[in-house]
């Protein structure tokens, strides 16, 4: 394994790994953290818990976002629950059962170190946001109430109605609040980072466009952690914000950060069907639904009666059928499979026939009306706002969507990127899902590495660095801004005939039919050659309204485009030459005789980290072994 991929994990049984690396990681005393200036680009759950426990330490924060404000920040739109290992409804869960499911979930591609910590420090999780004012459900009594999410056999997911994501990250929000009116966070909002500079080989600041002026403008720093969240929408349609990119992490790979497994994304099975071409985002129905909601298809292909009016025998529900076990909480890779095979036999429902039945009638017979409204009331309002119909009396239509990314920057157990310095967290980096995420993780990984991991690791890295500041002047800088600009003006000289949505919707659908649900090598290799063909449009064709020296949002979404583009490519690449099937990435070579993935562990149980080698040039692959010492490399079963 080369140095570069050392990942630092420390010696011992798992259990005491995390305990161990605090004590013997080096700390930076308190009076001299207020000598260090940290950087933090996104305010989303990691970004603003980060920024915050950061600023409490003493530390000197600038935190940036592109949106007007870091309650816009796309952790936002999370809905169903965030996971923990408190055991609260005595039904045997623990550090550990939260560690094996997420590994097992993951197909056996994550690294068991991270995975474990993240179980570890779930429960603190929880303890913090309560103590923020986090609204949490809870029970009769007054306990906090848990619910089930797919791929676990017990209840560990707390969750704030319909709209967890909101309420912890107003609490994270408060809590950044706080540091910037003491004064040790400078906010720097509708800022988007361009470029990460790095300085004698460490990571020393970034180089962001004012959104509003358009002014290109350097900021200096002693570590820089970029948290800047996934890459949807690489595919157009997905059910992050339409804001979303990969533009800072992308600017960091070609710096020097490695990417890692970018083939590794997930298809989330409930959401709304796609209803026409004028759509630009996709909405997410929580995986929470699937506790009480069934689903289900018609057993003829072509049977088109209203649902009321196909009875029972009539009914398949495919989940329950097949996965005895787990029913409709199956993991979302499985359950998004075995919705695309329904449809592809013929059994779809709706005008399109891409979509499934979501069924709550049974659980409002058993529990009442108000109490499944009480539970879901915010998302079937949303529901029957944007389709129309009202999910009590008639079955929800769902579809699976592109919506989380397992893969991203490469880092070691501290979280470091390959660029000393420069640091990845939350859906920024790749360390903990594997090849496919448990619901409710998300906010967990989160939240866990800002509040929990960053602020011990980082002390690690910055008592080893002298205080000096390095000036915006320094050359470097100069020579990043001119990149900039230079980019800049060439984007907005083509002067072409194709609009960027265009463009990106093209790329999308590439990456939808040939890199989404399903993948095989001759679609893949034909995918190959389409983005060569988008990318050519893009730079001989695109056009760009106005100037730079303004709000330009024309200007602002062809830069995110042009690296969805290089990360498409990378992305086709890293699933041709994974010759298997792992969580979301399911090569039809290679399956299982009843149609599930099947993985080769003698050949790809690593992590394919890739280095950028240069404009045109294919990147080189870089392997991280994967150990398995507590838990047995199975075939995945959830029936």
């Amino acid at each position: 394994m080369p140095a570069k991929l050392s990942a630092q994990i420390p010696g011992g049984p798992i259990e005491d790994k995390w305990s161990k690396h605090i004590f013997d990681i080096k700390l930076v005393n308190p009076a001299n953290k207020r000598k260090y200036d940290i950087i933090v680009v996104g305010t989303g759950l990691a970004g603003a818990s980060a920024a915050a426990t950061l600023a409490e330490l003493g530390y000197n924060i600038k935190a940036f976002c592109f949106q007007d404000s870091p309650r816009r920040a796309h952790s936002i739109a999370a809905q169903g629950g965030i996971n923990a290992a408190k055991n609260y409804q005595n039904d045997g869960d623990s550090v550990f059962r939260l560690f094996y499911d997420t590994i097992k979930g993951g197909d056996y591609r994550s690294r068991e170190a991270n995975v474990y910590r993240l179980a570890e420090v779930s429960a603190n999780i929880i303890d913090q946001c309560v103590a923020q004012g986090v609204p949490f459900a809870r029970e009769y009594g007054g306990l906090l109430a848990n619910r089930s999410f797919g791929g676990a056999q017990v209840s560990r997911t707390f969750y704030a109605r319909g709209q967890t994501g909101q309420q912890l990250l107003l609490g994270a929000y408060g809590a950044l609040n706080r540091q910037i009116a003491n004064g040790k966070v400078k906010m720097y909002p509708r800022a988007e980072m361009l470029d990460l500079v790095v300085i004698d080989g460490h990571a020393r600041g970034i180089i962001a466009r004012n959104l509003i002026t358009g002014k290109i403008e350097s900021h200096s720093a002693h570590a820089v952690l970029l948290a800047t969240g996934g890459y949807g929408n690489v595919f157009y349609l997905s059910t992050n914000a339409t804001g979303s990119n990969v533009t800072a992490a992308w600017r960091a790979h070609k710096k020097g950060a490695l990417f890692a497994n970018p083939c590794f994304t997930q298809i989330h099975p409930t959401c709304i069907p796609v209803s026409g071409d004028h759509q630009s985002k996709l909405t997410l129905m929580s995986e929470s639904l699937r506790n009480d909601g069934r689903v289900w298809v018609p057993k003829q292909k072509g049977d088109k009666r209203n649902p009321a009016d196909i009875p029972e025998e009539d009914r398949d529900y495919y989940l329950e059928r097949r996965y005895p076990s787990f029913g409709n909480l199956v993991p979302r890779d499985v359950a998004s499979r075995n919705a695309k095979q329904v449809c592809d036999e013929g059994r779809g429902v709706g005008a399109t026939g891409l979509a499934v039945y979501l069924d709550f009638e049974d659980a409002i017979k058993r529990d009442g009306r108000d109490k499944i409204e009480a539970k879901y009331g915010n998302l079937f309002d949303m529901y029957r706002q944007i389709t129309g119909e009202n999910p009590y009396r008639i079955p929800m239509r769902i579809y699976p969507a592109v919506h989380y990314t397992m893969g991203g920057l490469w880092v070691d157990y501290n979280l470091m990127t390959t660029i000393p310095g420069c640091y990845a967290l939350g859906e920024a980096n790749f360390s903990d899902h594997g090849a496919n995420r448990l619901g409710a993780s998300a906010l967990m990984q989160g939240l866990a590495d800002g509040y929990f991991v960053i602020p011990y690791a980082i002390g690690d890295y910055l008592a080893t660095r002298p205080y000096d500041v390095v000036h915006v002047d320094h050359p470097e800088f100069r020579k990043a801004v001119q990149n900039l600009k230079n980019q800049i003006e060439k984007l907005l000289t083509i002067n072409g005939s194709s609009t960027v949505d265009e463009i990106h919707k093209e790329l999308g659908t590439i990456m939808w039919d040939y890199c989404g649900m399903s993948r095989t090598e001759k679609g893949l290799k034909i995918a190959r050659e389409k983005i060569k063909e988008v990318r050519h449009r893009f730079w001989s064709d695109v056009k760009i309204l106005g100037t730079n020296d303004e709000l330009n949002m024309s200007l602002e979404k062809a830069g995110r485009v042009a690296d969805f583009i290089e990360l498409g490519a990378l992305m086709v690449e890293d699933a041709l030459h994974r010759n298997e099937s792992c969580g979301g990435h399911f090569r039809e070579e290679y399956q299982t005789e009843d149609g599930e993935a099947l993985r080769d562990d003698e050949s790809f149980t690593y992590v394919a980290a890739w280095e950028y080698q240069g404009e045109g040039k294919p990147e080189s692959l870089n392997k991280e072994l994967l150990e398995f010492e507590n838990v047995k490399l199975t075939q995945r079963s959830y029936k």
